[in-house]
């Protein structure tokens, strides 16, 4: 081994023994205080939210002025990514703490089974964990992949329709596979599950609880269909929506296979939609439904300042994975590429300093240990991820860790700090520098000047071992 790769070795080992540290005395602090004190947990998921919320600074039109508040009153992480860009296997991965390939395919999407494959690797889905260090658990809307396993939590409201009770309207994109469509629905807010999903949050934050609660409330909007009420569509001017970037050739330069895993064919595509004009009504309608959820969003936190718990919960917000809505030529999650992996994510609360943004790499499988760890209960070691403490704090001037992205059988995307590395089940790959081209229109595999990146990259995919899981 050459004397630069012994010193870079020896210091990532110093940086890993810093990170124990800080971690173990922010958690000792925290659990030297009134053990009656410890903080609760609101905990909120959205559903295909991509990265469009104004705070994020990707997309300029979204109306989403509760969530960028939010993200004022903490720390947002702009390089946040989920470990499957789909709706089970990431939340599967988020609540259990593991890596989606450690769960079998099919089972991914069973929340009683989900307990189960936990169990099986010696540890407990977030919630139960919580509530074996003293937390009440309540849970409303989808949490897992349809809402909690039955009975594992104290309380629980359920979760509702994603097509609002009215049935699936089939307006737009008549395809029978898809349940891609937007309408307008003559309602009232009130009649939507995601309404009453907060009505719920609202009504236990106004309750008396003499334990400290992990409170978890998941939003559906804005997974398709994106039916709404007027008033949210009335928010935009569907002719002054901005539209993402295309480049209909795209996708010359990447394999044959990549066209085939990052395709699902009963999708519309980009093609499809300007050929029909209809781009503009489908952003219309996915901008419209994430207004609408972010008023709920803003419900429930109101409720929250008004209640007696404000001083002392930790509030977390993320979505399960992105959303491509024209680029690359599809409007569809179930991709390697960066649109449909990156997430928001932040973090606020006691101690979590205010407007802070932090860019290094970092997925959805960090939330179960940072908020063990932000609460003052002892570390879950079998958690696959990492606490992001380090970074909340400032603390470390370097991150060691990159984080993954899997999909299907033995497909693989990594992301770095700088560049995103994808290998298919083939071999075959693809590589971008975020830095330069964050559209990922130009992929570097074959070329000289980052061969040396491809091989880093390759071999920090090799050393993670994923066993490769049954395809979803």
């Amino acid at each position: 081994m050459s004397k630069n790769k012994r010193n870079k070795k020896l210091e990532c080992r110093m940086i890993y023994i810093l990170i124990l540290v800080v971690n173990y005395s922010f958690a000792e602090k925290i659990d030297s205080l009134n053990v009656d004190k410890k903080p609760n947990i609101l905990f909120i998921s959205v559903d295909d939210l991509n990265d469009f919320p104004f705070f994020a600074g990707v997309y300029p039109d979204a109306i989403t002025p509760n969530i960028d508040k939010l993200a004022q009153s903490g720390i947002s992480f702009e390089n946040a990514h989920t470990q499957y860009p789909m709706c089970g296997p990431s939340r599967s991965s988020v609540m259990s703490g593991l890596y989606p390939s450690k769960i079998p395919g099919k089972e991914r999407i069973k929340d009683e089974k989900l307990s189960e494959y936990a169990n099986e690797y010696g540890t407990k889905l977030l919630h139960q964990y919580f509530a074996d260090y003293g937390y009440k658990t309540l849970a409303v809307g989808k949490l897992c992949h349809y809402h909690v396993p039955k009975g594992s939590v104290n309380e629980s409201g359920g979760r509702g329709s994603f097509d609002a009770g009215v049935g699936r309207l089939k307006r737009n994109y008549a395809n029978p596979k898809t349940n891609t469509d937007w309408a307008v629905v003559d309602k009232d807010d009130k009649e939507f599950p995601d309404y009453q999903s907060a009505d719920w949050v609202i009504n236990k934050l106004n309750q008396k609880h003499e334990e400290p609660f992990m409170l978890m409330v998941g939003f559906l909007r804005p997974h398709v269909p994106w039916y709404v009420t007027q008033k949210w569509y009335d928010l935009y001017d569907v002719n002054k929506i901005k539209l993402p970037k295309y480049k209909k050739d795209d996708l010359d330069d990447v394999p044959e296979i990549s066209k085939l895993v990052n395709r699902q064919v009963y999708m519309p595509t980009t093609d499809w939609a300007i050929e029909n004009n209809q781009w503009r009504n489908i952003m219309h309608a996915y901008l419209a439904s994430t207004s609408f959820v972010d008023a709920q969003v803003g419900r429930v936190l109101d409720a929250l300042k008004k209640s007696e718990y404000n001083e002392n919960t930790i509030i977390v917000l993320w979505s399960d994975h992105g959303y491509h809505l024209g680029e690359k030529n599809v409007f569809q999650k179930h991709t390697l590429w960066e649109r449909s992996s990156h997430v928001p994510l932040i973090f606020s609360g006691p101690g979590i300093p205010k407007g802070s943004r932090n860019k290094q790499p970092v997925g959805l499988i960090d939330v179960y240990p940072t908020l063990v760890e932000l609460s003052g209960i002892p570390v879950n070691i079998k958690n696959d991820g990492h606490s992001l403490l380090p970074l909340i704090n400032n603390s470390v001037s370097e991150w060691p860790f990159d984080t993954f992205t899997m999909y299907k059988k033995g497909n693989y995307a990594i992301q770095s700090d700088r560049y995103r590395y994808i290998r298919y089940n083939d071999g075959a790959e693809e590589l971008y520098d975020h830095k330069n081209d964050k559209d990922e229109w130009k992929n570097l595999v074959g070329k000289k000047k980052f061969e040396e990146v491809r091989k880093i990259l390759s071999l920090k995919l090799d050393s993670m071992k994923f066993k490769d899981s049954e395809e979803w």
